[in-house]
């Protein structure tokens, strides 16, 4: 029988398999306060308080430019920074609780100053119309301001439809898990995409000297970036979450959005892989039996 595993399902693994791809250790940049730059008025994940009008504004100094940013329009734009695209609707539920008077008011100011622009995508009815992307102008700003933490990847300009309607997705599952992962007194620390752990390995890979074994070389490589070889392959994750747990140490969390139109092949190596995997409620029945034909017990949480 088909059960869709819902968020308090994912809390209990997450407290037993929290650790199982964990760094041996504290990082240098889990150790360092800087880790996140921070000002005074700094509320890491809110934006609660005086209405967006009335919330001071602070100049950024871009190459040839100013721009006149308030705090929680910062914050938008490392959010839609490191998601590659984050929809409309998302952003004004889960970034700015519900208020999308502030929320519109805030992307307007950025649309105006050239660092982020919104785009239309059409497909499933629960998707977002629109979405918002990072321009160059605002991945230029980003980065050079510092205003990233280190070692975070960030993205601007617009992917292919499809791959967005998928993508679009992924904040708001990264809001879902980091909810649970705030709960059991954890702290996130990085977002890995897929693009940046797939561009690392190939990388990686395409420079194995023809004398090696490239099937070891395979194995040993998977195992620095903590993933497992499945049919020779390097299964790579959605998304990965990277966070400090209850006693400081970093432990990683690798998620996948499995859909109907999975080839069981593939939806199978990503459980084998050890991925938590998430689909939409309508998809649940059709993926289990595709898990069940082939033995695999993994979960499936609700999106």
């Amino acid at each position: 029988m088909s059960r869709a595993y819902d968020i308090s399902d994912f809390a209990a693994l997450l407290e037993k398999y929290g650790d199982s791809g964990s760094v041996r250790g504290r990082s240098e940049e889990a150790r360092r306060e800087e880790h996140w730059p921070r000002r005074p008025d700094d509320r890491r994940n809110q934006r609660a308080g005086p209405s967006g009008n009335d919330r001071p504004r602070t100049i950024y100094r871009g190459r040839n430019r100013e721009y006149s940013l308030r705090e929680s329009e910062v914050r938008t734009l490392v959010d839609v920074g490191k998601f590659r695209m984050v929809p409309a609707d998302d952003l004004a539920r889960l970034a700015y609780g519900g208020d999308r008077g502030h929320m519109e008011s805030d992307v307007r100011n950025l649309c105006r100053q050239g660092l982020v622009e919104p785009h239309s995508v059409e497909g499933h009815e629960s998707y977002s119309k629109q979405v918002l992307s990072l321009s160059r102008e605002g991945h230029r700003l980003l980065t050079r301001g510092n205003l990233v933490p280190h070692r975070q990847a960030i993205y601007h300009g617009f992917v292919k439809a499809k791959e967005a309607r998928h993508d679009a997705d992924l904040y708001r599952l990264y809001h879902k898990v980091a909810k649970e992962i705030d709960r059991v007194g954890g702290k996130v620390r990085r977002v890995v995409l897929d693009y940046e752990l797939k561009q690392e390995l190939y990388k990686k890979l395409s420079r194995v000297p023809p004398d090696k074994d490239l099937r070891y070389e395979r194995i040993r490589l998977a195992s620095e970036y903590d993933l497992k070889v499945v049919n020779d392959k390097i299964p790579i994750p959605d998304l990965r979450i990277e966070y400090e747990d209850d006693c400081r140490d970093v432990q990683r969390l690798d998620l996948e959005i499995a859909t109907r139109d999975y080839r069981p092949q593939g939806l199978g190596e990503k459980a084998k892989a050890g991925f938590h995997l998430f689909a939409r409620q309508q998809d649940h029945a059709k993926l289990r039996r595709v898990l069940d034909t082939q033995e695999i017990s993994a979960r499936i949480f609700a999106l």
